[in-house]
């Protein structure tokens, strides 16, 4: 999902996940409208909210743990060794890169039909962001869908089926990426010119 800021990706995803309640119309998922068997079915960490900066990770691990039937303790083990976090740091000691960082290995960790990942990687550095994007498709199920809001185009282009474009809380585009490959050199170069031509 692109879209520059302001254009509503975050409130879309904060929707679908069933955390922002004032809109209009329904969602659905599989067939499902009722909001906590959507919940059932997909995986959103909303920002560590709710979580003091005292807290350390594995506090969050735990509570994870005690809340989500689905969590996976061991998955979200390699994950952490993966991203290199201690889990005896405490919230308020992690850079925002380490937060999304974070963010990424307990969402991961649950085992659902749609993951939601809201601009993941805006404070990981380009080494480290360039690893993890190319180990996600390790970490999800086959069956199972990956919705990302971001900046990097290029960066995730590899990893994208499907493209939706937001602008001013509207879906402005919805193609698959074959689609656009067929027709324009790359994906960033798409999303530039559809912004141009929506300008002129």
């Amino acid at each position: 999902m692109l879209g520059e800021n302001g254009a509503g990706k975050t409130t879309l995803m904060r929707i679908i996940a069933g955390v922002a309640k004032n809109y209009k119309g329904t969602i659905e998922l599989d067939g499902e409208t009722r909001e906590d068997r959507r919940k059932a079915k997909l995986s959103f960490t909303d920002g560590l909210t709710g979580f003091s900066d005292s807290s350390k990770i594995q506090d969050v691990v735990n509570f994870y743990i005690n809340i989500f039937s689905d969590f996976d303790e061991n998955e979200f083990e390699e994950l952490r060794k993966f991203m290199k976090l201690d889990p005896e740091m405490k919230l308020s000691q992690l850079s925002r890169g380490m937060r999304e960082k974070l963010i990424i290995a307990l969402t991961f960790a649950r085992k659902a039909d749609l993951y939601l990942l809201d601009e993941p990687f805006g404070g990981i550095d380009a080494m480290a962001r360039k690893k993890i994007i190319n180990s996600i498709i390790m970490w999800k199920d086959e069956k199972s869908t990956i919705l990302i809001s971001d900046h990097f185009v290029n960066e995730i282009s590899a990893l994208l089926d499907e493209i939706v474009v937001v602008k001013d809380n509207t879906i402005l585009e919805h193609k698959t990426a074959d689609e656009i490959r067929e027709n324009h050199k790359s994906i960033d170069e798409y999303y530039e010119g559809l912004y141009e031509d929506e300008d002129e």
